[in-house]
């Protein structure tokens, strides 16, 4: 076998997106011409750089990696340290993060970060187990986490690190417990805030504990955990990336239910017979298209981390786009500073070769009292009139997915409808199940399907 023989099978099918120094990109061409002029070396340092292990690359199938779950992260800050204390972060502690995946496998990886922060970051030990729920794993399956055969790894600021495959059978919609042992003083931990999920902190390191009763403490947050991919179901034919705000993220759904928008649409996927989908919640609370918000749990913007939380998940296809409410309503944006940003959106998508659906905002009549600013307000309704209008009939987005319509009350449009209230800006439970039963799954499939 030739040098060339040995290195062409690690290149996905898949356009490659890499990560480099923080930067993110779609490189095909660039791997394209290494290997078309012969290159080869300068070829298998790029791979080794990316940390392709090609030993276990033949171990593994050969399908395509999926995304099957992401918490998106944002830096260290809280309304309430007790409940997440990702504002001071954690000190010779293991935080035990569980996970909703939307597809299964025969393989698996993980992604830990440490985005947000300023300072190298001492991973001890890290393991994942299916959850037998609380902050218990289920018998037999807890597996430690390696990083290039270490236990340990320092992940340096702003850098994520991506854990070896290991085989494990994880089945669609399963629970994960994915544990993190931090053996010095962490700093403003990089989290994902609003988790809508208990987790769970033990004093020392309980990676490999079973058992809840070294998890003494619940908090509410994701911390230093933000992606587990999935690779071995030939049906799962790529990932739909649901990127948005707190409507995405599932604001006011029922703690621990996994009833968030893109958790309804995941069980959808799961029942599919044949060719189907993963989906990850790519969702921040009080997230923007325009401005970063004081409050850090808010993220940076949606142009900010379209690459990080989009264009760079395992084996992407197509995003739904669901941003702007808060810029109109925490900034007075006007639907013509949006339509820009949307554009470009469109355009970074179109480039890494993704479909991407515009999603009309969602009613928030009758919000102001809560929020303030132009939520809810007569100029508030006329912006996201102007950019519901826009996003039905430009043409720019590859589909459009009419949240608006789905959950408005026909009796006032400028309303939820009052059997999806969770309050006047955030659908409840039922309110997110018919989101999810609006978008139309083959549409999207056979888009993927056809490139």
């Amino acid at each position: 076998m030739t040098i060339a023989e040995r290195i062409v099978p690690f290149i996905p099918h898949a356009p490659v997106k890499l990560r480099l120094f923080g930067r993110q990109g779609n490189h095909e061409s660039s791997l394209k011409s290494f290997l078309a002029t012969g290159r080869l070396i300068a070829c298998t340092w790029i791979l080794a750089s990316l940390c392709v292990c090609a030993s276990t690359a033949a171990e593994s199938p050969n399908h395509e990696w999926v995304a099957t779950w992401q918490g998106s992260p944002t830096p260290g800050g809280t309304f309430y340290s007790p409940g997440c204390p990702s504002d001071v972060g954690l000190s010779s502690q293991t935080v035990r993060n569980v996970v909703h995946v939307s597809a299964g496998g025969d393989w698996v990886r993980v992604r830990l970060s440490n985005n947000a922060g300023i300072i190298p970051l001492a991973v001890g030990s890290a393991s994942i187990a299916r959850s037998a729920g609380g902050a218990a794993t289920a018998p037999g399956t807890l597996r430690p986490l390696r990083f290039g055969g270490e236990s340990s790894i320092l992940i340096a600021a702003g850098g994520e690190a991506l854990s070896d495959p290991i085989p494990m059978t994880v089945h669609a919609l399963d629970n994960l417990d994915v544990s993190v042992y931090l053996p010095g003083s962490t700093g403003p931990a990089t989290q994902h805030y609003y988790a809508d999920q208990d987790n769970f902190l033990a004093s020392g390191d309980e990676t490999g504990s079973g058992t809840a009763t070294p998890f003494s403490t619940t908090i509410s947050c994701w911390m230093f955990v933000s992606g587990v991919d999935v690779k071995g179901d030939q049906k799962v034919r790529g990932t739909v990336i649901a990127f948005g705000d707190s409507i995405t993220d599932g604001y006011l759904s029922t703690t621990n239910a996994n009833h968030r928008y893109p958790d309804d649409l995941a069980t959808k996927l799961a029942e599919r017979k044949g060719n189907t989908l993963a989906v990850v919640n790519a969702g921040i609370i009080g997230n923007e298209l325009l401005t970063i918000r004081p409050q850090l749990e808010f993220g940076y913007t949606a142009p900010f981390r379209f690459a990080r939380d989009a264009v760079n998940q395992a084996d992407a296809g197509a995003v739904i786009l669901l941003e702007g409410i808060n810029d109109i309503g925490d900034r007075s944006a006007k639907a013509s500073d949006l339509i820009p940003v949307y554009l470009q959106l469109i355009l970074a998508a179109h480039e890494a070769g993704l479909k991407i659906y515009g999603a009309t905002l969602t009613p928030f009549g009758g919000s102001n009292a809560i929020y303030g600013g132009d939520y809810g307000t007569p100029a508030g309704e006329a912006q996201r009139q102007l950019v519901n209008a826009w996003i039905r009939t430009s043409g720019a987005f590859d589909g459009v997915i009419d949240f608006d319509k789905a959950v408005r009350d026909p009796a006032n449009p400028t309303q939820l409808l009052p059997a999806y209230v969770g309050d006047p800006l955030h659908p409840n439970d039922a309110g997110y199940q018919a989101m999810a039963n609006t978008v139309d799954i083959d549409a999207i499939l056979q888009a993927i399907l056809a490139d």
